[in-house]
């Protein structure tokens, strides 16, 4: 099916991240020892922890380093214990924000998130407030020049719930949460390898912001994303430079 174009966007949030390599592995960390704490040390019998470990490996982080978190978070090693908390609120030009964060200090977290949003031209909402806007599902995004084909049927035949092809040619599966490992493995034993894999809260809706709009609304995510506890942030907003 037909669908907007997002690749700019994508490559652009990409980039971004790609800069903030350096802060990855606190992020990993936190993820594995949640992970391992709400469903067990056995990356075999937990999805989310296998998930995280994933991410851990990618980053390049050593096997005694994982291990020795996912000791920590069930218990057979002393650590700081993480809780994870959401915040929703309204960027720029009223666009919806989700900000995951996993905090050992929930006062301070919460602070230093509605501090962000007010300096930045945001408002911090209420819960609920925005998160009827996304859906949490599992995305991979394929860069133009993709066989459309090839994807559609392996992920299709894997159980992914849709197959978007961009105005540009970006292809973007979409799978339920649960089904999210399997689909990914279907389409990499194809020879597909996505640009963007992950699960996600994707905007059912968007809402496009160019010029100094843009600009602001880059800057107020920015510094939501720099905030220590937050583990992630998702929003939206089309920036156009």
């Amino acid at each position: 099916m037909a669908g907007h174009s997002k690749w700019a966007n994508i490559q652009h949030r990409k980039g971004r991240q790609d800069e903030k390599r350096q802060r990855v592995w606190t992020r990993v960390v936190r993820e594995i020892m949640v992970a391992a704490r709400t469903g067990g040390g056995d990356p075999n019998a937990n999805p989310r922890l296998r998930l995280a470990i994933d991410k851990a490996k990618a980053a390049n982080m050593p096997a005694d380093t994982i291990k020795r978190n996912i000791d920590k978070a069930t218990g057979n090693l002393e650590g700081v214990s993480y809780e994870e908390i959401r915040y929703e609120g309204y960027g720029i030009g009223g666009a919806a924000i989700i900000v995951d964060a996993m905090t050992d200090n929930r006062v301070r977290t919460v602070a230093d998130v509605r501090h962000v949003f007010s300096k930045y031209g945001g408002n911090m909402g209420s819960e609920g407030s925005v998160a009827f806007q996304f859906k949490h599902c599992g995305q991979l995004i394929f860069a133009p020049g993709t066989s459309e084909e090839k994807v559609m049927e392996a992920a299709l035949e894997a159980g992914a719930e849709d197959v978007i092809t961009g105005e540009d040619g970006a292809i973007e599966v979409i799978t339920a949460p649960g089904d999210f490992e399997a689909v990914k493995n279907a389409l990499e034993a194809a020879g597909l390898k996505p640009e963007i894999a992950e699960v996600t809260m994707r905007a059912e809706n968007t809402i496009e912001l160019g010029g100094e709009e843009a600009a602001k609304m880059q800057k107020l995510l920015d510094m939501l994303e720099d905030l220590d506890d937050v583990q992630d942030v998702f929003h939206n907003a089309e920036l156009d430079f």
